[in-house]
């Protein structure tokens, strides 16, 4: 099936390549952060971790024609005080490319080959960067369905290549209303047969929006990768959040496994490349250099969380927002217990000028018994500065 993918956008790519014209249109732009932070016994052992990082990434388009575009990400990473771009001298060897692929657009079909990024299920599923193959298909005014194949691990020679597959329309119901239903098949030949099966709903008005997500994951893991016994998938996670005026809020909850020692696998299976960010310091967040310890950080399983804020502008360039987070496991750790507490996150952004912004945070978590460590609760303190362009 991926090579069908591959072969059908490489010919699209040819055909389109073919009529092209021979000037082509260049677009730039960009995103550039510094940032410097404190993380105060986030592992319970009262230490305490401070940096600052800077992180540079620049875009480019090629526009042969309003139907063949190849785009292009870089990005460039360096830690003030580090030997590697962060020292005298500024010498670095950190650039990486992020994306580079085609985007092929002929009658209702669009594809993009290469190395690009995807989000599945708001990140619950995955959102990341990978190499593989996208087509979308439109199917009218209010119906597009995007067909993916990732590529997650090639071991051909052994016979265990791992894939991802998915399908994932997005239905446009109204204006205001849109669901996106999705399955992702996670193929590890040899190893397991892991599937999601789930639903975005997004409802946007001019006094509320909200969302709202349904995740069924099943399937089986062979006896060979667990332990000698095959074992069956069967987990859910569910998540909803809202927008009403200044005041925000939302709720997750993935469950978990009671019971290692049978043949069911209960917690919800955390697919490379999840990544969902919450709370500042359980959830990652701004500075998303380590989570609380005892904490699933942004690979969400076994846990439940919820979360009430509110964002308010005092003046025209200044937005404060305050948010106080509950997070507990679903079932216990190892240890016996499952609270990992209440979280206080406060933010200021102040935008300098067009597209240069200044976040100032602070957070504070009164931990709970499975927030491992010592008796001190986790502080985070710092600021960002920022520009897109």
């Amino acid at each position: 099936m991926k090579k069908i993918i591959a072969a059908a956008a490489g010919l699209m790519l040819v055909g389109v390549m073919a009529s092209s014209a021979s000037a082509v249109e260049s677009k730039f732009g960009g995103y550039w952060r510094t940032r410097g932070f404190s993380q105060i016994d986030f592992k319970g052992d009262s230490g305490t971790y401070a940096r600052v990082d800077t992180r540079t990434r620049l875009y480019y388009t090629a526009v042969f024609n309003e139907n063949f575009k190849f785009v292009n990400r870089f990005e460039y990473n360096a830690v003030y005080g580090d030997t590697d771009g962060g020292d005298i001298g500024t010498d670095g060897n950190t650039f990486r490319v992020k994306h580079s692929y085609v985007d092929v657009t002929t009658g209702n079909v669009r594809s993009t080959l290469g190395l690009q990024g995807a989000v599945v299920a708001r990140g619950f599923i995955f959102d990341d960067d990978f190499a593989g193959a996208v087509v979308y298909i439109n199917a009218g005014d209010t119906v597009t369905i995007p067909l993916a194949w990732m590529s997650v691990d090639e071991k051909e020679v052994k016979g265990n290549t791992r894939d991802y597959w998915a399908v994932m329309p997005v239905i446009k119901v109204s204006d205001a209303i849109t669901l996106n239903p999705y399955l992702l098949y996670d193929n590890n030949q040899g190893n397991w047969d892991n599937w999601y099966a789930g639903i975005d709903f997004d409802m946007k008005g001019d006094a509320f929006s909200g969302w709202g997500t349904f995740i069924y994951n099943f399937g089986t893991i062979d006896a060979v990768t667990n332990y000698g016994s095959d074992s069956d998938i069967s987990a859910w996670l569910m998540a909803a959040g809202f927008s009403a005026g200044p005041v925000h809020g939302q709720a997750f909850y993935a469950s978990g496994d009671d019971d290692f020692g049978d043949k069911d696998t209960e917690n919800f299976v955390v697919a490379s490349g999840q990544s969902y960010y919450w709370a500042e310091i359980m959830g990652l967040g701004i500075f998303d250099n380590q989570a609380s310890a005892g904490s699933p950080a942004n690979n969400i399983t076994n846990i439940w969380a919820a979360n009430i804020g509110v964002t308010i502008k005092p003046m025209d360039k200044l937005t404060l927002t305050g948010d106080m987070w509950y997070a507990s496991l679903v079932e216990n750790n190892a240890f016996g217990d499952d609270e990992l507490g209440w979280e206080f996150d406060a933010k200021a952004t102040y935008a300098i000028m067009d597209n240069l912004n200044l976040d100032l945070v602070a957070a504070y978590l009164f931990a709970g018994d499975a927030t491992a460590g010592g008796d001190d609760d986790p502080i985070e303190v710092g600021a960002r500065v920022s520009l897109s362009f």
